[in-house]
């Protein structure tokens, strides 16, 4: 059973997605199961909406939607009732919620994760079993290895390999970032979003050297795999972007392919809800 680890369902008519007006045009509408026929993976479902009332909304998707197997939604970390606000949303969840992911790409401050006033909420993540997901691109590297220092135990993963910029060519200073992080047992990577760092008319091989650099950093046992659809059509197909992955993977793991695709995901999340 392969399972996408980021899948994203948004729907503008109920809810504020207010990035998508700077995304561009052919995702500015909404994007739900119908729209992706004939997939048959387990999916754990991503926030993209700084607003519990969207993650709610992916709870009922889930419960309607066959192979939905969690979800990662989001939470006012800043907030002072933060502890009743996340236990809300397990309960609403019932055992679906099973990370937490705050915006941080989008929050002016870039150090923002480095303020201990999220000390609490993010003790709260650990405590509670869930997984915090890291939105983050290089310029927040420093602040969130010096966030998870403070919390052992607290299972991260990387969103898009924390967002190189492949069409710059973007590679020393995020290696080294990377590598840092990837030296924490507890921090996982998602082989996902690659293909829309990159410029379209880039060559297919610009890719290798980053992954190349995950593998040797994280090691086969800590990636997984994500389609970051439905933002991924702007680059590629769920299927071009599958085999593309795949082929990657069987290059430099060729024993993993199962665990990178599957095992890695439900070892992570660690979900109540059978993928099959």
């Amino acid at each position: 059973m392969i399972v996408d680890a980021h899948r994203h369902y948004w729907d503008p008519s109920r809810l504020d997605y207010a990035w998508l007006a700077h995304a561009p045009a052919s995702l500015r509408r909404a994007f739900l199961p119908d729209d992706l026929p004939g997939n048959a993976d387990a999916c754990i479902l991503v926030q993209a909406a700084p607003d519990e009332a969207e993650t709610r909304f992916l709870f009922e998707l889930a419960r309607d939607v066959p192979g939905v197997i969690g979800v990662v939604g989001w939470v006012d970390l800043e907030s002072p009732d933060i502890e009743a606000r996340l236990d809300r949303l397990i309960a609403d969840g019932g055992g679906l919620l099973r990370g937490i992911r705050p915006m941080v790409q989008d929050i002016p401050d870039t150090h923002w994760l480095a303020s201990p006033s999220l000390d609490d909420a993010f003790d709260l993540i650990t405590e509670r079993g869930l997984v915090f997901d890291a939105l983050v691109d290089s310029r927040h590297l420093r602040a969130l290895y010096g966030r998870l220092g403070k919390h052992t135990g607290l299972r991260t993963v990387i969103d898009h390999a924390a967002k190189p910029d492949i069409a710059a060519g973007e590679f020393a200073e995020w290696a080294g970032a990377i590598a840092r992080l990837a030296q924490m047992p507890d921090v996982h990577c998602k082989l996902s979003g690659l293909l829309t760092l990159a410029d379209p008319s880039t060559d297919p091989s610009a890719l290798e050297r980053y992954v190349a650099h995950l593998f040797g950093t994280f090691g086969a046992e800590r990636l997984v795999w994500g389609s970051d659809w439905p933002v991924l059509t702007t680059h590629a197909t769920y299927d071009a972007w599958k085999a593309r992955a795949g082929e990657l993977v069987r290059r430099h793991a060729p024993a993993a392919v199962d665990a990178v695709f599957g095992g890695n995901a439900l070892t992570l999340y660690s979900p109540s809800r059978n993928p099959a």
